[in-house]
């Protein structure tokens, strides 16, 4: 927080902070940050959750993420957990892709991307509310690329593997 911010707001997660500008007052929101991942199985299928969201008012389809919380817990350890707890599945591998502000006009929340592979089966079940998805990774790409995914994080983490695997199957065999 800058010396001239102040405080408005402060929630279990969300900090809202006032900062004066030349132009006038300017909120921002501070936000602990996020780690998503992109589960893809040996058959090249990816994992998908369908969940609630409140802020939209509806259900949304996504790749399994987590806040960044008070666990103090790094972003990679963060996105092995939401894995873990919304999808069931353990990862094999677990690799950085990117990562991203989500509205860095009035937030400054960060969200890690990760891809992983997974086994064919879970290790345990889903989260309760959620729906376990799968998905062909190729589908998925070219529903990205269409402008059908409406999650970012998801469309990007799909856009982003789609590079690093340079057009090959994800598929680990």
């Amino acid at each position: 927080m800058t010396v001239s911010a102040r405080e408005v707001y402060r929630g279990r997660l969300i900090r809202v902070e006032v900062h004066p500008l030349p132009q006038g007052e300017h909120d921002v929101v501070r936000h602990p940050g996020a780690a998503a991942v992109l589960p893809v199985t040996p058959a090249g299928e990816v994992l998908l959750v369908r969940q609630f969201r409140p802020a939209i008012g509806q259900h949304l389809v996504e790749i399994p993420a987590g806040l960044l919380d008070q666990r103090e817990e790094d972003a990679l350890s963060c996105a092995a957990r939401e894995l873990r707890e919304e999808t069931g599945f353990t990862h094999r591998t677990i690799e950085f892709l990117g990562g991203y502000y989500s509205s860095a006009g009035f937030t400054d929340e960060y969200v890690h991307l990760f891809l992983a592979t997974v086994g064919e089966e879970p290790d345990g079940p889903p989260e309760e509310g959620t729906q376990l998805l799968r998905r062909p990774f190729a589908e998925m790409v070219a529903a990205a690329r269409a402008g059908r995914v409406r999650d970012v994080k998801t469309a990007l983490a799909l856009l982003l593997a789609e590079a690093r695997l340079g057009g090959r199957s994800p598929a680990v065999g």
